[in-house]
């Protein structure tokens, strides 16, 4: 059976990623960190789902050890964390990600890894949240495993843990000048940048996953939502 591994499952993107995992007849582990305040809560509530819970520590011999163990087809890659929550981008974003990489390079399961980056990522963007998801993308490119880059806008919805309202509110003001932009004829602008739900997106990622003519894909908004 296939297995897929999801770090970051607990986002709100990654817990549509196992239920659809699961829905499509995937053998999910669903990673969350061990010394999550919530660790009970999730293993209850993933077990319902038919998930799989693992609480390997973000140690490099330790993440590779577990995906040595677990032989994954694809390990999706989907941690992130506000300012609001006292840690950085480096350290989350980047670092976790990147430890998380170097253990599927570690693993001699060769899986694809499907890292959630951004839209408006560049080189040399002087926004730390793009720069360092900018930073992995090359490394995802250069690591020889089949990848999916996939590079949303906003996701934002009404079912959030999290009330984000910052976020919530850039979403709608965004979402409301891209479409006079696009009625001004700037549709591709609107396409790429306007939001998206965490639904959607999810089901992407997951098409993307068990697409096996999709390794080494580059993908922006505007089709995730294809």
């Amino acid at each position: 059976m296939t297995v897929g591994f999801v770090a970051g499952a607990t986002g709100y993107t990654g817990r549509e990623v196992v239920r659809l995992l699961i829905g499509r007849g995937v053998e999910t582990v669903a990673h969350v960190r061990p010394d999550s305040r919530r660790l009970e809560e999730w293993r209850e509530r993933f077990g319902t789902t038919g998930a799989k819970l693992d609480t390997t520590p973000w140690e490099p011999e330790a993440m590779g050890e577990t995906l040595a163990r677990v032989r994954p087809a694809t390990v999706f890659g989907l941690l992130g964390t506000t300012r609001a929550r006292g840690a950085s981008y480096q350290t989350v974003d980047y670092g976790l990600t990147a430890l998380l990489l170097r253990a599927a390079m570690a693993s001699g399961v060769r899986p694809k890894f499907i890292y959630l980056s951004s839209a408006g990522v560049r080189a040399a963007s002087t926004n730390g949240y793009l720069a360092v998801r900018w930073r992995l993308e090359q490394e995802l490119q250069a690591s020889g495993l089949p990848y999916v880059i996939a590079r949303p806008s906003f996701i934002t919805g009404p079912d959030r843990d999290e009330f984000r309202a910052g976020e919530r509110i850039a979403a709608r003001v965004t979402d409301g000048l891209l479409t006079v932009a696009g009625a001004l004829g700037a549709k591709r602008i609107r396409d790429r940048y306007r939001s998206t739900t965490n639904t959607i997106l999810a089901g992407a990622l997951v098409r993307l996953a068990l697409d096996p003519t999709a390794a080494a894909a580059v993908v922006e908004s505007e089709d995730l939502r294809a």
